[in-house]
């Protein structure tokens, strides 16, 4: 009979038969869904170690890294093929606001948290702000329509689809709904892509909106 023994690896457990035939069980029924989730977070090299990463499915905070491997889509006029934007270049070298909302067209996000970015750029700018950012789970061609008609995409922002919800699990911040896989409510700056500020809705979704953000800039 088979005299079972536990041995570690890189996903947990494994039995393996004392006749050396391999009779592996992986505990980690998940790990190729994991593997499609990239954490948004990586370390420069060059970087104080006061400044932290996080791990998969962490919290973001401030110290935290926007990592190259997180790739958002980016809708294009008439209805034209959407384009890939890896993140990271997207904003290396430049301070950036970033703010996520739980859906396009929603009754909060469209008269309350992207009016307020809307009328806010002219501030930001002075602030030393050089670009924003309005990123959701809809898909991109959602997003686009939503940053042309909300009047956001002629003020300057950028309208950036997370579909695969790949950087709002990264970033701990995923919600279950009945459609889709949407993201809490957040804004951030980001300075060459070290995260610099963090505002959570977790207590009104107010301290999320532009003037929060600038009274702390």
């Amino acid at each position: 009979s088979l005299q079972p023994l536990f041995s570690k690896s890189s996903f947990g457990f494994s039995f393996l038969a004392s006749n050396s035939k391999l009779a592996r069980f992986s505990l980690v029924t998940t790990a190729a869904a994991s593997r499609r989730i990239v954490s948004p977070f990586q370390k420069k090299a060059a970087m104080s170690s006061t400044t932290s990463t996080t791990s998969r499915l962490g919290a973001v905070k401030v110290g935290d890294v926007i990592s190259s491997d997180v790739t958002l889509m980016e809708g294009q006029a008439d209805y034209e093929k959407p384009v890939p934007v890896k993140l990271y270049d997207l904003i290396k070298g430049k301070k950036v606001a970033i703010f996520a909302v739980p859906g396009a067209f929603t009754p909060g996000c469209s008269k309350s948290h992207l009016p307020s970015f809307i009328t806010a750029m002219s501030d930001l700018k002075q602030k030393g702000v050089d670009m924003v950012l309005c990123v959701a789970t809809n898909d991109a061609y959602v997003m686009e329509a939503w940053g042309r008609t909300s009047g956001g995409a002629d003020a300057g922002i950028r309208f950036l689809s997370d579909g695969n919800a790949e950087l709002t699990r990264a970033f701990g911040l995923a919600m279950d709904s009945d459609v889709f896989v949407r993201s809490k409510r957040y804004s951030l700056i980001a300075d060459d892509g070290v995260i610099t500020h963090y505002f959570s809705a977790e207590e009104q979704s107010s301290d999320t909106w532009a003037p929060n953000v600038l009274a702390a800039l």
